[in-house]
């Protein structure tokens, strides 16, 4: 009997698993029957693939076609599975085209006239299939959609091939038409029109403390009343982070892909999510139903997380940022497997002084009243927060003529990055990649990066009086390095410590050492 194969992909959080298309045409009633855990979409792509087919003058069978996913045990959703179903069933009547069907890799959602609509987490796709190019029992070329070029061009090495509909590729197969080659391409990563710290007049201690936010990637909380300018300087912060490379291109195109917020294009610049506060636990860390989203910190990859008024986010959504902000990573658990996501982002909260909101002179709440309010970030939350910036009305002016630009302080910030990526490279436990201050072990800085003594017995004396913990002598140390990177120090000195106390501290919180058990 007849038989075709060809391969595809299957997307698991934002990695790709490889899927095996087999089609067989025999006797029995006219039909195709889809097997191996093909979700909803997958069963609904039978009539959208043979009207495609049928309107596009191609052969389709009239008696049974099967159609066999592998592995049968691995779930399959998607779209960009109707152009392989369509193509291995059609190589089952053509034995022309049933070796270079069983050598190609194929993505692509069919139109009803043929034509090829965009697969949109192509990327993790794409990268699956790379790996199995040459190989022995593996591929020597890759078919996705026109309308995926910009996609393929990040990953090309001149092995992926362009289509516009259906009966082009089937044409290529028979070797009747030629298919144009992708070009390897890295996007411009210009910064384009981004809001620009330029824009901002006055708030210069604001404006400094987002670039030392910024030099050592660290968490951050903003107090300040309404209008005082917490968003604003918030969203500029990404103008002032150092470009994404092409993996982090990649990584963040794929999980906002996965996140249905890419718009088909590519990510390349730092991404800056803000949700909103009444956002629940899974909107924040990701999950759902059938095939598991990425939330809001996994979308921040790469980038920033915003969460404006984060008093008034329930605190078990609050919370639940503890774990990303320690591994890196979500996990989540779905059908005996661990899906993981990326979430290695800087954290920016900004809330308001005390529950009314007003300045200090018109403010009437009780010192309790703001200290309840303060307290509804917890001292887990609280202990993983670098810096606290107090936001004032007072250090704005009407006119921003003469405002620093976002390119000069981002000149800074990628000048201290670089200082910090060179010392922690010539740390013996170092494995590879760049680092910036606040990701580096606690063990690394105190065995192998203290301060200087006078500094180190400062710290020490904070522990001993129960001023600090542990957690908080290690990111006050990180702060310091930052400090001391700004200033292009080779090493943090007891003022560096001292004004990294200082941005920790807050008066509106309790000591470090309350509720700091994580």
């Amino acid at each position: 009997m007849p038989l075709a194969s060809t391969l595809s992909a299957t997307v698991e959080g934002i990695r790709a698993r490889v899927v095996r298309v087999e089609a067989n045409v025999g006797p029995g009633l006219p039909g195709t029957h889809i097997v191996g855990l093909a979700d909803a979409a997958v069963k609904e792509s039978r009539e959208r693939i043979r009207t495609a087919c049928r309107n596009s003058s191609l052969p389709w069978p009239k008696t049974k076609a099967m159609v066999s996913l592998s592995p049968a045990h691995v779930p399959k959703a998607g779209s960009q599975f109707d152009l392989p179903i369509a193509l291995a069933v059609m190589g089952s009547l053509d034995p022309r085209a049933q070796r270079a069907l069983s050598r190609t890799f194929i993505v692509g959602e069919l139109a009803l006239d043929g034509s090829l609509r965009p697969v949109p987490d192509v990327l993790p796709m794409l990268l699956a299939a790379q790996e199995l190019l040459g190989e022995e029992g593996g591929i020597d070329r890759i078919v996705v959609p026109r309308a995926n070029e910009q996609q393929a061009q990040l990953v090309c090495r001149g092995d992926i091939v362009l289509a516009d509909s259906l009966a082009q590729v089937w044409a290529w197969l028979l070797g009747e038409e030629m298919l144009e080659a992708a070009s390897a391409r890295v996007p411009n990563a210009a910064r384009g029109r981004q809001p620009d710290f330029a824009d901002i007049a006055g708030q210069g201690p604001e404006r400094r403390i987002l670039e030392i936010a910024a030099a050592g990637a660290h968490h951050m909380l903003m107090i300040g009343p309404p209008g005082s300018g917490k968003s604003m300087l918030a969203e500029r912060l990404p103008s002032i982070l150092p470009a994404l490379d092409v993996e982090e291109m990649v990584t963040s195109t794929a999980i906002h892909a996965a996140a249905g917020i890419a718009g088909g294009g590519l990510v390349t610049h730092p991404p800056f999510i803000a949700p909103d506060p009444s956002l629940s636990k899974i909107q924040l860390i990701g999950g759902g139903s059938g095939v598991p989203r990425p939330g809001a910190v996994s979308q921040a990859h790469n980038g920033v997380l915003f969460l404006d008024e984060a008093s008034e986010i329930a605190s078990a959504t609050l919370d639940a940022l503890r774990i990303p902000l320690e591994k890196g990573e979500v996990r989540l658990r779905r059908s005996n497997r661990d899906v993981v996501f990326p979430a290695d982002f800087q954290l920016i909260l900004a809330m308001n002084p005390c529950p009314c909101g007003k300045p200090a002179h018109l403010c009437r709440c009780s010192g309790g009243q703001r200290a309840r309010y303060a307290r509804k970030i917890s001292g887990p939350l609280r202990d993983r927060l670098d810096i606290v910036c107090r936001t004032s009305l007072d250090n704005a002016v009407l006119n921003p003529s003469g405002a620093e630009p976002s390119a000069d302080i981002a000149q800074r910030v990628a000048q201290a990055r670089d200082r910090a990526t060179h010392r922690w490279r010539t740390c013996e436990e170092h494995t590879g990649g760049a680092l910036t201050n606040a990701r580096v072990p606690g063990p690394w800085l105190r065995r192998h990066f203290p301060a200087q003594d006078s500094a180190m017995m400062f710290l020490s004396s904070m522990l001993a009086r129960g001023e600090v913990t542990q957690r908080g002598i290690d990111r006050i140390l990180k702060l310091s390095w930052t400090l001391a990177d700004l200033q292009g120090d080779s090493c943090p000195h007891l003022g560096h410590v001292a004004e990294a106390v200082d941005l920790r501290e807050d008066q509106a919180f309790p000591t470090e050492r309350e509720e700091v058990s994580a």
